[in-house]
């Protein structure tokens, strides 16, 4: 059994063994191919099968993953000879849309199992042999972190099309743990003031950051107040019950637009019976838990609630400053609580829960400020589109984030219960189409602050 170590910020100034981030390394790739087989599992007529448009059959990401890891990790940084390259262009995301690859000569479950066991080899074989320093490609293990955040990001993925499945899907939730869970909820104050000032936004020393979080800038913001915790279930109900969803007026024209085209009239995976909610969750019925933050919402919805509330959705730069800011010592953290790599103890995440923690849980997450569970549980929608950082370089390949700047996109942040730890941190973003519900995203709510609430 291999040790976890645990990496820093600036791992190589800390003077610690170049050995032991290999170690990590390896251990991360474990973790993630571990959780990858576990996820697909299921019998092989649900693996190949398209479970919903919006998503690729299982068997697709299954390869997929060893496709990029071979490009990556065993062509680019080992230069070594490639062992699929008849299936680049069926395994790239870019080529064929989701919907339609379920038409293409995939692999099969075994032999994507096979191909991803020798990619695995071969990959560990480069990291044994490779210097982690010099070119970015390599320093601090920047493409193997890439690599191991993308299988993670995907599994995250596979457990969406879990939840699209038809029937009841193999998956155990592990019990959350009992002194996580809140039990001063109603005590919290509802939101939280967030001083006026500069902030610095993004990273520039984070390893493993990927280009869109970088570089690090100031950002100067007014104050504002923000929630103290995700909206829940329980109060999403009551935008539901005063006629959220029938009430134009609290919707953008587009989001009102998708509302009558769709006829959404709840999250998804909602649905009445009799005087209650109940809701689907990976094969199971049962009653909407009121005390759990909302998820499965898009950004439409998140921003009608908002504008119910008389609030508004928070903008990329006021989460971040929420959850990184420290005005003790006028710092950005890497997470909230501060900078060592989250635990069960600061955040739901890892996916083996299979759902939210109740709001106002994890005391010993929370912000400097107070605020909580803005790391894991849900991804929160917040009001700006995906647009790069003053000072964007894309690498180590434009596809990656540059394509998708612009105003098509909105951001999320904070990942979800379903996220890796290794695909989290307080500057990762994430973004997506504002219809998208099948993703595990919440929302928070915030407002300005009034002259007055500052002095």
């Amino acid at each position: 059994m291999r040790s976890v170590v645990k990496m820093s910020d600036n791992f190589f100034e800390s003077g610690a063994d170049p050995e032991n981030l290999k170690t990590f390394i390896a251990d991360a790739l474990e973790r993630s191919r571990n959780r990858t087989h576990a996820l697909t599992e299921c019998d092989e007529e649900d693996l190949l099968k398209q479970h919903s448009a919006l998503m690729s059959p299982l068997v697709w990401d299954l390869a997929h993953v060893g496709s990029q890891e071979e490009l990556w990790l065993v062509r680019d940084v080992g230069k070594m000879e490639p062992l699929r390259c008849d299936i680049d262009e069926m395994y790239d995301a870019f080529q064929h849309a989701r919907s339609a690859r379920t038409s293409l000569p995939l692999l099969s479950p075994e032999e994507s199992r096979k191909y991803l066991a020798q990619v695995r080899t071969k990959t560990l074989d480069v990291l044994d042999r490779t210097p982690l320093e010099g070119s970015p490609l390599v320093d601090r293990g920047f493409a193997f972190g890439m690599i191991i955040q993308h299988e993670q990001q995907h599994d995250e993925t596979m457990l969406a099309t879990h939840q699209l499945r038809v029937g009841t899907p193999v998956l155990h939730a592990r019990t959350l743990a009992a002194d996580v869970v809140s039990t001063d909820r109603h005590s919290l104050p509802k939101e939280v003031l967030v001083p006026a000032g500069t902030f610095m936004m993004g990273t520039s020393v984070e390893p493993w950051a990927l280009d869109n979080e970088r570089p690090a800038h100031p950002v100067d913001l007014p104050a504002y107040w923000i929630d103290t915790i995700p909206v829940t279930n329980g109060a999403y109900r009551s935008f539901i019950d005063d006629g959220g969803y029938r009430t134009p007026r609290w919707w953008t024209a587009q989001g009102w637009k998708h509302v009558r085209e769709t006829g959404i009239v709840a999250p998804k995976y909602w649905e009445r019976d009799g005087d209650r909610w109940v809701r689907t969750r990976f094969g199971v019925v049962e009653q909407v838990p009121e005390d759990e933050p909302v998820q499965h919402v898009c950004w439409f919805e998140a921003d009608a609630y908002a504008r119910w509330a008389g609030r508004r959705l928070p903008t990329e730069p006021e989460w971040e400053k929420a959850a990184r800011y420290d005005p003790r010592s006028d710092c950005s953290r890497r997470y909230p609580w501060g900078d060592e790599d989250p635990s069960p103890h600061h955040a739901n995440l890892g996916g083996s829960a299979l759902r939210p923690s109740p709001a106002g849980s994890y005391s010993r997450g929370a912000s400097p400020l107070g605020v909580r569970q803005l790391i894991g549980d849900v991804w929160e929608w917040v009001s700006s589109d995906f647009r790069p950082y003053p000072g964007f370089i894309a690498f180590p390949y434009q596809e990656y984030s540059e394509v998708f700047f612009g105003s098509d996109y909105k951001v999320l942040r904070g990942g979800s219960w379903a996220a890796d730890a290794a695909a989290c941190r307080g500057t990762f973003r994430n973004w997506d189409y504002p219809i998208r519900r099948q993703i595990f995203a919440g929302f928070r709510t915030a407002r300005d602050a009034a002259p007055d609430e500052v002095r």
